[in-house]
């Protein structure tokens, strides 16, 4: 399986530990094409239902036609065996919001 970058896939975050977002849930691709199609894991952020607008780590968007948030501050590191169905694709505008968030909170200032 080579996901692409930006798809939404089904992912069983279990098991996690303390605060993590959990269950079976979307998560959006985010590592490069290039590392996902050589490594056996994904950089992925989880979607949620639970929406907070006023959280500056978060991105408001729709996933297969229901409101949903990008969790930027739960981004982590998957095996691709936890990946199942693709289920959407981010919007061009909400993949270059994604990426300045991740920038902006991830990269050197």
């Amino acid at each position: 399986m080579t996901p692409e970058r930006y798809a939404i896939y089904f992912a069983d975050l279990n098991p996690t530990s303390g605060r993590e977002i959990n269950k079976v849930r979307p998560v959006a691709i985010v590592s490069q094409n290039e590392m996902n199609r050589y490594l056996n894991t994904v950089v992925v952020c989880p979607l949620t239902s639970s929406l907070h607008p006023q959280w500056r780590s978060r991105i408001q968007t729709t996933c297969a036609g229901k409101d949903a948030e990008i969790a930027v501050d739960q981004i982590r590191t998957i095996s691709k065996q936890r990946l199942r169905e693709k289920i959407d694709k981010l919007s061009d505008d909400t993949a270059v919001r994604a990426r300045r968030l991740i920038t902006a909170m991830y990269g050197e200032t």
